[in-house]
């Protein structure tokens, strides 16, 4: 017999609000049982220490988390000066303690310095995987292994807060996907010969989505305790939550066929524009006004399905 899922098939994003002190699958598997819904995957996890913008995908939306994956973040970090710890954040045992001997035309043009492209090598305390193992597991057994440096892209960086008497200072990122916020506040500390490290770490946002959608844990749960033990009150008060799926895509471009077109496209047939050819690379494919999945063009110019929706299939 075919094991039955357990919970409901619902469909969106939500944009949550992680808090300080749980994991980013913590998090999710909390966000998934308060909506009771039978699959959802989160985008780009954060560290227990960090907290921000964790977008969570319900249903048919983990079908596309790899467009959150790999679009850019913003971060504020808050980072003491003057201590080099284990793990480049409080978490960590302090390793150095060096002087701060510096001012703040020379703090501005350091953090300044690290604009545009860079190579940067992610930290031993990341969730990157080396045969089949996260880093920060061989990290906690004191072991070092070959990581692979990557191509990072900073935005923009401003120096927000510099508190001489704390000696902590405060700045907000943009960066490419798979930057390590860490890294840059320890290589800063080098740069400025007295060592730092992330004492404060906020995702702001994800891609184009801004703060203000963002909800905490403890806004859903009052919301929820708010009807009691009534089931479908409770859905009729979180799902208005949800962004549709399609927000994930914003940046891709559109490509509108009819209600006929978009059953042929479900069942995996090709669909010929009237339009004319369809753009380069992937598409998202509207159907009289519904999102019905991604596409892409074939040798001949016209349309084939990626990857459709569920729904369109039936």
């Amino acid at each position: 017999m075919a094991r039955r899922n357990k919970g409901r098939p619902i469909d969106g994003i939500l944009l949550l609000n992680k808090a300080q002190g749980i994991s980013s699958n913590k998090a999710l598997q909390q966000a998934k049982f308060l909506f009771g819904a039978q699959k959802a995957g989160h985008t780009g996890a954060l560290d227990p220490l960090a907290t921000g913008m964790l977008p969570i995908c319900f249903g048919e939306a983990t079908k596309f988390t790899q467009f959150l994956l790999d679009t850019d973040k913003t971060y504020v970090v808050r980072a003491k000066l003057g201590e080099r710890t284990t793990t480049s954040d409080s978490d960590g045992e302090v390793v150095e303690t060096r002087p701060v001997n510096i001012t703040r035309a020379q703090l501005e043009q350091e953090v300044t310095s690290f604009l545009g492209e860079s190579d940067q090598y992610p930290s031993m305390y990341s969730a990157l995987k080396y045969q089949g193992q996260p880093l920060y597991k061989y990290a906690r057994e004191g072991i070092e292994v070959p990581r692979k440096c990557r191509r990072i892209t900073v935005f923009s960086i401003s120096l927000d807060e510099y508190d001489e008497q704390a000696q902590e200072i405060q700045m907000t990122v943009h960066v490419s996907k798979g930057t390590y916020i860490r890294t840059i506040v320890d290589d800063l500390g080098e740069k400025l010969g007295c060592g730092a490290h992330v004492i404060m770490l906020h995702r702001s946002e994800v891609g184009h989505y801004p703060s203000d959608k963002m909800i905490s844990f403890e806004a859903l749960e009052a919301l929820v305790q708010s009807v009691a033990q009534d089931e479908t009150a409770r859905f009729a008060l979180l799902d208005p939550l949800l962004l549709p799926m399609d927000t994930a895509l914003a940046d891709l471009p559109m490509v509108e066929i009819n209600a006929e077109q978009g059953k042929a496209f479900g069942h995996g047939q090709v669909v010929k524009l009237e339009s004319g050819e369809v753009p380069e690379g992937i598409v998202k494919v509207m159907a009289d006004g519904r999102f019905i999945g991604l596409g892409e063009r074939n040798p001949h110019g016209h349309l084939k399905a990626k990857r459709a929706l569920s729904s369109t299939q039936e």
